[in-house]
This record gives C-alpha cells, structure tokens and sequence, in this order.
C-alpha cells in the first residue's frame, strides 16, 4: 500500500465525499416564456442557446474549483434529473471533465422537478400561482401537482411505510451509496459529488439536510440558471456552506444571519456534534425554557435563585 493510501484509510471521513454539490438546469424555454409549458410536457422542456452556454461556463467553474484542490486525484459522480433541460445541462458541463475524472452517472427520478399538473394554461398558472404566494410556497399544492412538502416525503411513502419517492428516500439512498463504496471506491482520491437538479428540489435538499423549518424555508431564494451551491466537508466530518461560500453569497440565497452562524459552526464542528446556540433546535419553540430544575424551583417558590 502506498503513503497516500495509507493516511486516507487512517482518517476517520475518508469515504465521505469532500463536496455535494447542487446544480440548478441552465436557461430553458420554460424560463424565457412560460407559454412553453401550454403545449410541450414539463420534463421535454428544453434548454435556451443561453441556458446551453451558461451549462459549458459552469462546467469550466466546477472543473476549476476542483483542479485547485491540493489532492490532484479528484473525482466526480453525477446524480441527474431524468428532465430534458438537466440531462442536456449534464451533457455541457461533463464537456469540462475527462473520461478519467468521472466515476460514474445515475439518472434519479427523485430530484426531478416538482409536478405543477400536466399541460399548464398560462393565464391559469398566474392565479395558482398568485394563491400560492398567500398561501406558502411550502405547503401549496399545485391543482393535479405536488407541494413543496409532497417533495420531501410524498404521501405514498407513508402509505407503503418506505421513503422510496422523496428527497428523504434519495438522501437514504445517497447515504447508502456512501456506506457501501458504490461512488468512492479509492480512499486516497477527493470525491465529489454533482447533482444536477431543479431550484426548488435544491432548496428541499439543503432544507432536510440542514434542518431548516418551514419558515426558513419560506425566505429561501431559487438558484439562479446553473448556479450551485457547494456543500464542502470539515475537518471535524461536518458539511458546510460556509467553507466555499462567503456571507454576502448566503443572505442573497435568503439565509438568515443564525443560519449562516450555524454554517460557520459546521465548518470545524465534529460529526454528531449539537449546536446549543441554534435557535430553531430548541429555544424558538419554546418562550422559556428554565436552564435546571433549580432555576424553575426558585421562579415558583418567588425566589431569584441568588444567595442572600
């Protein structure tokens, strides 16, 4: 066995991925003219000249970043949405990746899309869509579509007692994808995974990953055409926005100044590590919570808890 190899089986997160990054679809005519959408399927939509562009540039930034990693035997596997507009978005940037650097591709049907129903009428879609903003964008479901909540975990994985159509069940599955070594079969080489995806399926993403509530939610901000988001591994075996992305990048994604604190704290934490300072893992839900069984002893007895 090598050096390398040596010190990559003795470090504690070897196998885990050094990036997961997710990657919204170029331009697409739905984009340009949502009149697209009245005579041509959601998943056939296809990408603008544009959108073709912005996909190549992409690529070029991605391969860029990841040549600069210090470890120069890096690679990547590619998770796709099985729509048109991701699948050619996929074909431009791999344009930027040699044959060696990529271990492999899988179509998921799991971070498709959300479904907004079938051939949509224009003028119909802007009262829905009007409704939804009353309403929230979270739990809104489309007429014939789906919600922001049917994308984490759809009524039928509750029905079937198995989380197989959702973003929970390709997180489950991701994750058993890692244990098992089907995506990083070298431990001494950087892997990164892509995913090419949809705006609102980055969003849920980051939101289960990172525990986000439904408010935070709210406030999030769609990626633009084929931005990213880059979650990058910590020492301590954490995954942080914060290690390649700057403050500035996360309030304009809609991040509020705890969140990004939190991203900060995920930067050296270790893994299983719980942040007392995060508000929405306790005290937002709470208006007091009394630090010991003394401190509430003392309220109702009218004492201060201070000696006199």
């Amino acid at each position: 066995m090598t050096e390398p190899n040596q010190e990559a089986m003795h470090h504690p997160h070897h196998h885990l991925p050094k990036r997961i990054i997710l990657v919204r679809h170029g331009e697409s005519q739905g984009n340009l003219d949502t009149a697209a959408y009245t005579t041509t399927p959601d998943n056939k939509i296809q990408l603008t000249p544009s959108g073709l562009a912005q996909a190549r540039q992409a690529g070029n930034h991605l391969y860029n970043i990841l040549s600069n990693d210090e470890n120069k035997n890096w690679r990547v596997y590619f998770y796709v949405s099985p729509y048109d507009r991701t699948r050619s978005t996929l074909r431009e940037i791999g344009r930027s990746f040699k044959k060696e650097r990529i271990i492999g591709v899988r179509e998921e049907c799991r971070v498709r899309e959300q479904d907004f129903g079938n051939f949509q009428v224009k003028e119909r879609m802007k009262v829905i869509k009007e409704s939804r903003e009353r309403f929230g964008r979270f739990f809104y479901r489309f007429p014939e579509g789906e919600s922001a909540a049917d994308l984490v975990c759809t009524e039928d994985c509750f029905l079937q007692n198995a989380k197989s159509t959702s973003i929970v069940g390709f997180l489950e599955s991701l994750w058993r994808d890692i244990d098992m070594k089907r995506v990083h079969r070298d431990p001494s080489h950087d892997l990164n995974l892509i995913i090419v995806s949809h705006g609102l399926t980055c969003r849920v993403f980051l939101m289960k990953w990172f525990k986000w509530t439904v408010e935070q939610f709210e406030h999030l901000n769609n990626p633009g055409n084929c931005e990213f988001r880059i979650m990058q591994l910590g020492p301590g075996g954490e995954y942080s926005l914060a290690i390649h992305h700057t403050d500035e990048e996360m309030l304009e994604w809609g991040l509020s100044p705890e969140m990004i604190d939190d991203q900060k704290w995920r930067m050296h934490a270790n893994k299983g590590d719980w942040n007392e300072k995060c508000p929405w893992y306790l005290d937002e839900f709470f208006d007091h919570v009394a630090d010991s069984d003394r401190e509430s002893d003392d309220k109702e007895n009218g004492s201060s808890g201070m000696c006199e």
